[in-house]
């Protein structure tokens, strides 16, 4: 990959900032990175190795002869220590609290058993619409932890609302469909000490209605904090309104440090830089800046891209070399925002030939996808992609991949 020379930016003018962009300056500082528990028993305190203890005697004590007590398929109390994962989990939700975990995972053991919580990731509840646009899973993170996307922009449209949350029985059938998606989620994770044992959340907030979802919003939350102790890492708001980022450091006093540790919050137009810095770019979908395309995941893993940046005033020309005659070549590539022009051309080899303008130059707008396409070479050469960012001074990520195939015919 070359790039061409970056002209000196000019020195920006001094500007005093406002209240608000104070505030969001300050929201969109990320606390020190979560540290995830290991699990392992022999990293625990002594305190918490007697807490977990305790924990299993009162478990124990309160069940009869013939009570089965298991949660996602693992008998809490078989010793195993996939079983500890869980219990420490709960431990963990209520500071290693015995009595506060026990009454938690108490009320949580019924609400499972109520609810048929154990079935619901295999049930047809006739939401199609709803999967892969509102709260779905979706690849992993750069560590392997399941990623789950939630965007709740459709329930501007009044007619959505009423046909999900119109009346109790709607809105119950939401609900269960939501914790599905979840249950679906926590399926994927190891409940292992050293292994992936939590996911990530991804909210998208742009177009999402405050007003008509804040009763369904919290009943959501409500079940996943009651009942799904420390089961996320990270959680990733994307394209944050101003105002979102103004509660956040009036609240942010009131979090505790590794509450707000697990918080990264990024505002609108940003979702890629974000997102690239947890996520590989082969893995975020398309609408986020990334590669990765609805169906991707019946054709295997995806295949790795090479991650690069284009800095404001610059212009990157990535070369693939070696390209000979009939070979088929296939190329993704996207920049974060984009809002520059892009191009591609193919060069011949022999002298005498001409360039072959693939792709002519045109602007991109920040909301476009990634770029998929591909070529038929009649001759050996290389494929320029360009990216032009000298009309911008904002520094962009970016990523590309590609795939050659020779002609069947040699």
């Amino acid at each position: 990959m070359e790039k061409a020379s970056s002209p000196e930016a000019s020195p920006k003018p001094h500007h005093k900032k406002s209240f608000v962009t104070t505030l969001m300056e300050a929201a969109t500082l990320r606390s020190p990175s979560f540290k995830e528990d290991t699990y392992f028993i022999s990293h625990l305190k002594s305190s918490e190795k007697k807490s977990l203890q305790e924990l299993k005697d009162k478990l124990t004590a309160s069940l009869g002869p013939d009570d089965q007590c298991t949660m996602w398929g693992i008998p809490l109390l078989s010793g195993d220590e996939k079983a500890d994962v869980i219990l420490l989990k709960f431990l963990r939700a209520r500071d290693f609290k015995v009595s506060d975990s026990f009454h938690m995972l108490e009320k949580c053991l019924a609400w499972r058993k109520g609810f048929k919580a154990d079935s619901v990731a295999e049930e047809e509840l006739g939401l199609e619409e709803l999967e892969g646009v509102v709260a779905y899973m979706h690849g992993y993170d750069r560590e392997g932890h399941p990623v789950c996307y939630n965007a709740y922009g459709v329930f501007r449209d009044k007619d959505m609302c009423e046909r999900m949350f119109g009346d109790e029985e709607k809105l119950s059938k939401f609900l269960r469909w939501r914790v599905q998606v979840m249950e679906r989620g926590i399926n994927l994770l190891h409940f292992k000490p050293g292994g992936i044992n939590s996911i990530i959340q991804v909210t998208d907030l742009k177009d999402m209605p405050k007003r008509d979802l804040r009763v369904v919003s919290n009943q959501i939350l409500s079940l996943f904090q009651d009942n799904y102790p420390e089961m996320v890492a990270r959680k990733i708001f994307i394209n944050v309104p101003w105002y979102f980022s103004v509660l956040y450091s009036m609240f942010s006093p009131f979090l505790t440090q590794r509450t707000k540790s697990k918080f990264v919050i990024s505002r609108q137009g940003y979702a890629a830089e974000t997102l690239y810095k947890f996520i590989r770019p082969e893995d975020v979908p398309v609408q986020y800046g990334g590669l990765s395309r609805t169906n991707d995941s019946q054709n295997g893993p995806p295949k790795p891209a090479s991650e690069f940046t284009v800095k404001g005033g610059e212009k990157v020309n990535i070369q693939i070399e070696g390209i000979e005659g009939g070979a088929t070549i296939t190329w993704d590539l996207v920049v974060g925002g984009w809002d520059l022009e892009y191009s591609a051309e193919f060069v011949p080899n022999a002298e005498g030939s001409y360039t072959i303008a693939v792709e002519k130059v045109r602007k991109l707008s920040p909301w476009e996808e990634a770029i998929h396409n591909s070529f038929t070479s009649r001759e050996a050469g290389k494929m320029i992609l360009s990216v032009d960012n000298t009309a911008s001074r904002r520094k962009k990520v970016a990523a590309y991949r590609y795939i050659v195939r020779k002609s069947c015919l040699d």
